[in-house]
């Protein structure tokens, strides 16, 4: 053995193992034999590692006795010492203790709680290397899934300045003695991190989150107790029309009413001119889920209004829309690229939400069909439709799942398909349905490379084929990367 210097412990060159000098389970680990330390590694065990590649959660990963390693804030291309923390079944978690061999991407993260706070994973490397790394998570995906190797993946799509782009923040509360504390959780773990003047919210949203926090604690609010599932107040969230202006802020409540409710709407209002609409949305149950089903407008508009190249769109507090509305633009219309529309299709648009993706289509298509599961969303659909002069669109509640096999069972034939599904991807009833249907053209819009991929496999089985993938950077600084992925119909296969 040699002491490795600058550093309290020993370096066995054999096994590529380091020992920290006293530790207990050190000396501990010197009496194993080759055999015993080439099983297992133990927790505490601290090991050399080059780095390969970056991991769908954003971890730099490498190898070590044919096991996979995680290092959160490990760049490929380094070679860095880690701390095993956890071990599984054929991989190991570590965590960074020095960056032997440092990439030339790394820079200083901006932000003060960046390591703390878990929001962000990648502001330890320069932008463009961030989104050299998500297409290759695009590959990896589709390489381990489909076998294919030689994809047309087309750069990732990214952003002038990466920074202040989220138009929506829901941040959980907590009561500290005296203080109300908001911020995000640490990374497993149950400790709040406040995090202050956030570097990827928009300015507006930063602020009128803290307003609304210091008007709580103010006023005396009870605070969600979650231990003993008492108090009322358990988030905020805020949302800002980037083009309008226009904010909205939510009261997620465990109590269908607020203590002091109607002092706390006219202070929100006195310290937040900007606010267009403030509601109240309940949350009863016991749950880690943030949102209840339950909202009431407490005062202001039901809908804050966002425009995207000219349209119009109604936001209300439960409907999901996009957080990054510049990122936004470009993601549609890669969509739009991708549907080569003539005018006389028929489109259906899958988990439509306020029907962003259909109204940006339906200029140029003869038909559009929009389905989703939340009420609100579609009767926000519907009033966008309506607020932009398109008569060509129609929305309906359901599940795609549901719908489109039940309508394809009847003869239906839609031309263009595009599903835009949460991370957990599509239903294997939709899948199906899709195979049987022989759409010409579907495109799946995707923030999960792995289910993405996936469900790409199943596709391709059944007769489809990629024509292109087109990574867009929706979230910079973190680990997600969004996709548009084109698939035709392949009739010399089918």
């Amino acid at each position: 053995m040699k002491w490795e210097k600058g550093l309290p412990v020993w370096y066995d060159g054999r096994t590529g193992i380091f020992l920290f000098a006293g530790n207990r389970q050190g000396k501990e680990r010197k009496k194993m034999n080759k055999t015993e330390q080439s099983v297992r590694l133990a927790e505490g065990q601290v090991i050399r590692l080059p780095v390969r590649r970056m991991g769908i959660n954003g971890e730099g990963i490498g190898y070590f006795r044919k096991k996979v390693v995680f290092v959160e804030r490990a760049i490929p291309g380094e070679t860095v010492l880690a701390r095993v923390f956890e071990e599984g079944r054929g991989f190991v978690r570590a965590r960074l203790l020095r960056v032997l061999k440092p990439s030339t991407h790394r820079r200083e993260p901006p932000c003060p709680v960046y390591e703390e706070c878990g929001g962000c994973q990648l502001q330890h490397i320069d932008y463009p290397f961030q989104l050299r790394l998500k297409r290759e998570l695009l590959k990896e995906a589709f390489s381990r899934y489909t076998g294919l190797k030689n994809l047309p993946i087309a750069p990732a799509v990214g952003m002038d300045d990466p920074w202040r782009y989220r138009n929506k923040a829901q941040l959980p509360l907590k009561r500290i003695g005296g203080r109300v504390k908001m911020g995000m959780y640490s990374v497993r773990s149950h400790r709040l991190i406040e995090m202050g003047d956030c570097a990827v919210q928009h300015p507006e949203v930063n602020r009128t989150l803290e307003e609304a926090r210091r008007v709580v604690e103010e006023l005396e609010i009870p605070i969600y107790d979650e231990r003993k599932h008492t108090g009322s107040l358990r988030h905020l969230v805020a949302r800002i029309g980037l083009q309008t202006g226009e904010v909205q802020l939510v009261l997620i409540s465990r109590t269908p009413d607020l203590p002091r409710e109607k002092s706390l709407v006219k202070r929100l209002r006195e310290c937040l001119p900007r606010l267009a609409s403030i509601v109240l949305n309940v949350n009863p149950r016991r749950t880690s889920a943030v949102w209840g089903e339950r909202s009431r407008v407490l005062w202001g508009a039901d809908a804050i209004r966002e425009v995207l190249d000219e349209r119009i769109y109604a936001l209300s507090a439960p409907s999901f829309f996009q957080l990054n509305p510049v990122q936004t633009v470009k993601l549609y219309d890669e969509v739009r690229r991708a549907a080569s529309l003539t005018g006389r299709e028929t489109v259906v648009d899958a988990y439509c939400g306020v029907g962003t993706i259909g109204l940006w289509l339906a200029p140029e298509a003869g038909r559009v069909i929009g389905m989703d599961t939340v009420p609100e969303a579609v009767r926000d659909a519907r009033e966008n439709a309506r607020r932009n002069g398109i008569n060509n669109a129609e929305y309906h509640v359901g599940r795609a799942e549901e719908w489109l096999p039940r309508r394809v069972s009847e003869g239906f034939r839609p031309d263009v398909v595009i599903v835009d599904p949460p991370r957990t991807g599509l239903g294997g009833e939709l899948i199906d349905a899709l195979i049987r249907v022989k759409v010409p053209r579907l495109i799946y819009v995707s923030c999960n490379p792995s289910t993405l991929a996936k469900d790409s496999a199943r596709l391709l089985e059944g007769g489809y084929r990629i024509g292109r993938i087109v990574p867009v950077d929706m979230f910079p600084q973190t680990s997600h990367v969004e996709a548009v992925c084109t698939l035709e119909w392949d009739g010399e296969k089918a």
